[in-house]
């Protein structure tokens, strides 16, 4: 699909950030205008950056965030689920809650990251139990990236980096470096700070909605290609019917717990990118990372 000079200008002069794909779902490109925002506001990011107790307190919360909605997932999926999987998903949730303990007593980000990291395994472990339509060929074997070896993870794969870049854009629309985090190690290209505020969000908004395009039969094993390398892709059809739920998904509205008011789940990252820009600003004591019950 192209793309005119004149599009992307129009874009730029709209403050709307344009992204490029390749089929597979890796960025190739991303295209934005000048960085909006206050300078003092991006210069405390980097100072805060560079204070190893603030950057712990906040790649702490973003970690509880994640941890604490993968909890509230299970829970739920566990109050609907066979009998015969509910002893799994209690088992988790209880692994869960001693992470999330675990958590409050971190004292460096490299044992924030050990935690986040234990705690994706055990959710991970049991994220074949919600597939409930064809589970042969949805079969989930455990997280792998890339490349994505089962269709489910290729779905993820997909859904991470759209959900990446809505963070990207909401950091950088409210004046943050997107590419300066607290939780993710800085790297040349990597946008650290939208890898850090998506992590609160990967369940809510991406897991559920692969869960949901799998388990109503919006996708079917037909829309999915086998690479010679073993990774696992969607077809045209198939990330065409991808994309077009997903900006439908965009539309519905969720409730904030910490604002307490319904919005769009596409102006949730914009939501907490400004909580985040306020309490880097010290408007707020503590960051609430994003939190859905």
């Amino acid at each position: 699909m192209g793309c005119s000079p004149e599009l992307m200008a129009a874009l730029s002069e709209a403050g709307i950030h344009l992204s490029f794909f390749s089929p597979q779902g890796r960025l190739l490109a991303r295209v934005e205008g000048v960085p909006g925002g206050n300078v003092l506001l991006r210069r405390e990011q980097y100072r805060v950056a560079d204070d190893p107790i603030r950057t712990l307190e906040l790649a702490r919360a973003m970690v509880v965030g994640k941890v604490a909605n993968a909890r509230s997932f299970l829970l739920h999926a566990r109050r609907d689920a066979a009998e015969e999987r509910k002893p799994a998903f209690a088992e988790i949730c209880d692994r869960l809650a001693l992470h999330l303990r675990a958590l409050s007593h971190a004292t460096s980000v490299e044992e924030v990251r050990g935690l986040e990291g234990m705690a994706a395994r055990d959710y991970f472990s049991v994220f074949s139990l919600l597939v409930k339509r064809q589970e042969e060929a949805f079969r989930f074997g455990g997280r792998s990236r890339r490349p994505p070896r089962d269709r489910i993870n290729a779905l993820l794969s997909f859904g991470y980096a759209l959900l990446m870049q809505d963070c990207a854009a909401a950091l950088a629309g409210v004046g943050l470096d997107p590419a300066v985090g607290f939780l993710h190690e800085e790297r040349p290209g990597r946008l650290s700070l939208a890898l850090d505020l998506m992590e609160e969000f990967r369940v809510p908004l991406v897991d559920r909605f692969v869960l949901s395009l799998v388990n109503r039969g919006q996708l079917t094993p037909e829309d999915f290609i086998e690479e010679p390398n073993g990774a696992w892709r969607l077809t045209d059809a198939g990330r065409k019917t991808f994309l077009t739920s997903w900006q439908e998904n965009k539309r519905g509205e969720l409730r904030h717990e910490f604002l307490q008011q319904n919005a769009p789940w596409s102006r949730m990252p914009h939501l907490q990118a400004l909580l985040l820009a306020r309490t880097l600003r010290k408007d707020l004591d503590v960051y609430p990372p994003f939190s859905m019950r």
